[in-house]
């Protein structure tokens, strides 16, 4: 460590850990606001400095050491906030191995709470003294039984700091567990080294082209990877400040998110495209008239689909508040291989071609003009970075494929994670693969369907989510944009499409939620039914002529009711088995 601080400019690479990282960024920016934390309607600021920061971290890592905890792995269960950041720095310097996880607000979030815990092998939880009465409180009856280890930080003496001893750890040591967003009763804990997140830092810094002046602006969770890889440890990584707000904050009210952009000068921000959609839903004209977009040079769009219609939409109606489509940044990538894999070039176009219908159901990408009637509109998700290796491999084979024809995507690089914990066979399917054709090996299984064309990466959709009927390859994503196109009672973004075998034949099934005011009524009972026959009737033509497959069931859905992940992507297969279990939540069918 004391060799750091003879060479105040060592470049990122050189970081052995995070504990490194920030010791050295305390040490050259030790009066540099790091975070500032919004909430009362963005008018309260919470602000923390790096070397506080440093501070806290050690403050935090003495405890833990002191209670014998170096190398257990622990529960975080914090709302969003820096309170949230101090923990899972202090988690770092006491090599203690952080596990983020979502404070449970409903009895299935404390389903996957419990699954997280037994898979992790870990009954120890880090929290606020405030948030451990609240869910002790709510969930009396469900922890009686669990024999939970609750260490709240919120009063840690002072004092620990100075007993604080930098723990050996180095880039192949692991850094925390990031826990995929599965269904409940399987959550998989990816484990992210020192240096894959060193190295992911990196390959987001080259292809975003950040420097210490990057002004990051997010609301995403930070128990999420694109939240925390992104948002949190990445301004840290650039010696940069980050402003954040809470989830609920952005989503209760959208303009808080675009109008903090404008106040900050906020170089970089973004999400999944869903959020892009609810602004573009929930933003009126009056308000777009208060922002100043300029600022704004990279409009991260990842962690689901990026949409066509999503980004000129949103490029043509915030044109006036000087924001341009080639802000856009589209980006793939996983928790797996850290948080990030491709990404296009900052301030260029992002690619959008069309392609042809038939022949993607038969995994071959042909392009078309995008504005053909037989054309799909796909959205190119940039290049690799930094030496990541990205192959294209027919499931098969297990060999690299010909041009234009659709495989799974398979990711190389330093950025791929050591596996999943506990879980050998997992890992053993998914981690280290070997391209048959080439002999190369360790290769990540992303278990996502993707093409590479004019050297951009489209990606298709996930393998196991592909509806196969009559021998042609259905994307679901594809079906549930039409389905959400074709009435505006529908949601977006919360609509699913899979098959069920029906005597021994794949049928599809389409569920997607409908807007409070069209749920039914006693006194308008009449009218609502007939309402949404028709909307049921649109869905059905709609999917018809345009994927020429015929839905087997429709059923509209409670407002909020469609399982999603914690980045708010739809969970198709926990879907199909509520289906199976008739444990939707029906409004009409």
């Amino acid at each position: 460590m004391e060799k750091l601080i003879d060479n105040p400019t060592i470049p990122n690479s050189n970081y052995s850990s995070m504990i490194n990282l920030l010791s050295h960024k305390a040490m050259i920016h030790p009066e540099k606001v790091v975070y500032t934390f919004l909430s009362n309607d963005n008018q309260d600021e919470t602000n923390t400095t790096y070397q506080e920061l440093h501070m806290y971290a050690k403050q935090i890592a003495a405890y833990l050491q002191h209670l014998g905890l170096e190398g257990q792995r622990a529960l975080l269960m914090y709302p969003s906030g820096i309170d949230y950041i101090k923990a899972f720095l202090g988690c770092i310097y006491a090599n203690v191995i952080p596990v983020p996880v979502y404070p449970p607000g409903l009895s299935r979030n404390m389903l996957r709470l419990k699954a997280i815990m037994d898979d992790a092998a870990t009954n120890i939880i880090l929290t606020t003294t405030h948030l451990h009465s609240k869910i002790s409180f709510h969930f009396s009856d469900e922890l009686s039984n669990m024999n939970l280890k609750w260490i709240p930080i919120d009063d840690i003496s002072h004092d620990y700091q100075d007993q604080w001893s930098q723990p050996k750890v180095d880039k192949e040591s692991l850094a925390f567990l990031q826990y995929t967003s599965g269904s409940t009763s399987s959550p998989k804990g990816v484990m992210v080294t020192h240096g894959n997140i060193l190295h992911n830092e990196a390959m987001i810094k080259a292809a975003c082209q950040h420097n210490e002046d990057t002004v990051m602006l997010g609301w995403l969770p930070m128990y999420h990877d694109m939240g925390l890889i992104g948002n949190i440890l990445q301004p840290l990584y650039l010696g940069a400040k980050c402003v954040f707000m809470s989830p609920m904050d952005f989503l209760q009210k959208p303009f808080r998110w675009l109008s903090a952009i404008s106040k900050y000068k906020a170089t970089i921000s973004g999400g999944p495209n869903f959020a892009y959609d609810l602004c573009l839903k929930k933003i009126t004209d009056e308000q777009k008239r208060q922002l100043d977009l300029s600022s704004w040079k990279v409009a991260f769009n990842g962690a689901e689909p990026v949409r066509y219609e999503t980004i000129q939409k949103f490029a043509q109606a915030f044109k006036d508040c000087d924001f341009k489509l080639n802000q856009f940044f589209p980006c793939y990538g996983m928790a797996e291989a850290t948080l990030f894999i491709t990404g296009n070039e900052k301030l260029t176009k992002p690619v959008s071609k069309g392609f042809c219908k038939e022949s993607l159901l038969e995994n071959k990408a042909i392009e078309q003009p995008i504005n053909s009637e037989n054309s799909v509109k796909l959205v190119g998700c940039g290049m690799t970075w930094l030496g990541q290796k990205v192959e294209i491999v027919n499931t098969d084979s297990l060999s690299t494929c010909a041009s234009s024809e659709i495989g799974e995507i398979w990711v190389k690089g330093n950025s791929i994670a050591k596996g999943y914990f506990g879980r050998e066979q997992e890992t053993n399917y998914a981690f280290n693969n070997i391209v048959k054709d080439t002999n190369e090996n360790g290769f990540l299984r992303t278990g996502d369907l993707g093409f590479f064309h004019e050297g951009q990466l489209f990606v298709t959709g996930r393998l196991k989510d592909v509806i196969v009927m009559r021998g042609k390859n259905h994307y679901p994503q594809d079906i549930e944009l039409t389905v959400e196109k074709a009435d505006q009672a529908i949601i977006s973004g919360a609509s699913a499409a899979f098959s069920v075998d029906i005597n021994g034949e794949e049928k599809l099934i389409i569920v997607a939620e409908i807007e409070r005011k069209y749920r039914p009524r006693p006194h308008k009972e009449r009218e609502l039914k007939e309402y949404l026959d028709n909307v049921l009737r649109n869905i059905r033509q709609q999917v018809m002529e345009e994927h020429e497959v015929q839905p087997y069931a429709i059923y509209l859905l409670k407002t909020s009711s469609i399982p999603k992940t914690s980045s708010g992507k739809i969970q198709r297969r926990a879907c199909k088995n509520a289906y199976l279990n008739n444990g939707l939540e029906v409004w009409h069918n």
